[in-house]
């Protein structure tokens, strides 16, 4: 018989839901900036390889861990900016655009892969970030292996939720960019630049997305390798529409996906040999797209998403 009940009161399991969530966490936030302001982008899943590929390539190169953050955020940012560039000024289809990036992303960051190690079997392996152990608090029940044994880019996962929140709600900027995704001719009669806040959003938010990925090389693991992304960049498209736009809810929505998965590998563990792991597998997904529709009846969305807006046209 399985206890449900002591998975779910375990600390290894919200540690674990915690871990998972971690680069969906960075992954809804970047799409959230740029939904915000009125742009679907839907290069995150190519944005996510990139950073994961950036990030790892970098520290083997000796750049650091911090060093491979930053260019992975790099990486995204100039990604976000063609992106940005296609969609804002020229108008074209966010759609096809954000396509285009996934596929232009992924595809460089193979080809950079292969090309650099040519003669690799097997990836070569990083220091990647370690669980962080803060004295006294580590050592509290329950909240001390949930919490405070956690690595670095999980912690500035929980930050920026914060940080976002209060830009989008309590600054000038954040009232432009909810302005620019609701009624773009409201922020150009103010004066303001929509083309400027639009390309700025999405490349910021795409450099958020490159963190997604790069936790995957730097975090969670220790090495870059094909198919590690695994749709992750379109689980954190569906979270957003389930946050409705919210940082709060976008953190919700990814601890709730990240208890899925975490619940699937225990239940796996326990009658794997009675079920088809390929149903566990699933299971994060279906719960995933439930909840989704439960959230979507209710969403606000932005108004001018997808709608594109050029100066002096009305």
């Amino acid at each position: 018989m399985i206890d449900i009940l002591n998975i779910l009161l375990s600390e290894s399991f919200w540690a674990a839901s915690l871990r998972i969530a971690s680069p969906l966490i960075f992954g809804v936030l970047g799409a959230l900036l740029c939904e915000r302001a009125g742009v679907l982008n839907l290069g995150i899943e190519g944005i996510f390889v990139a950073g994961a590929m950036a990030g790892w390539m970098a520290v083997w190169l000796g750049a650091g861990l911090w060093g491979g953050v930053f260019f992975a955020m790099l990486a995204g940012a100039a990604l976000g900016l063609i992106h940005g560039i296609l969609t804002v000024p020229l108008g074209l289809s966010q759609h096809v655009s954000g396509l285009g990036v996934t596929l232009f992303a992924t595809s460089l960051s193979y080809f950079v892969y292969r090309t650099s190690l040519p003669a690799v079997s097997s990836p070569p392996r990083i220091e990647p970030f370690r669980a962080l152990d803060i004295p006294i608090l580590s050592d509290l029940p329950f909240v001390g292996p949930v919490l405070f044994q956690q690595t670095a880019l999980t912690w500035l996962a929980l930050l920026l939720v914060a940080v976002i929140w209060y830009v989008m709600n309590r600054t000038p900027l954040g009232s432009a960019l909810r302005a620019v995704g609701d009624n773009p001719d409201s922020v150009d009669a103010q004066g303001l630049s929509v083309y400027a806040l639009r390309i700025g959003a999405v490349v910021a938010g795409s450099s958020l997305m490159a963190l997604g990925g790069a936790f995957l090389t730097m975090s969670a693991f220790d090495a870059f390798f094909f198919g590690m992304v695994n749709g992750r960049g379109w689980i954190c498209i569906a979270l957003v529409i389930f946050a409705s736009w919210q940082p709060g809810k976008a953190l919700l929505g990814a601890m709730l996906f990240g208890a899925f998965d975490a619940l699937q590998v225990r239940l796996q563990t326990e009658v794997g040999a009675l079920v088809p792991g390929q149903i566990f597998l699933m299971a994060p997904y279906l719960l995933s797209i439930l909840a989704l529709v439960i959230a979507a009846r209710r969403a606000d969305y932005p108004r001018a998403l997808l709608t594109p807006w050029f100066k002096g046209q009305r």
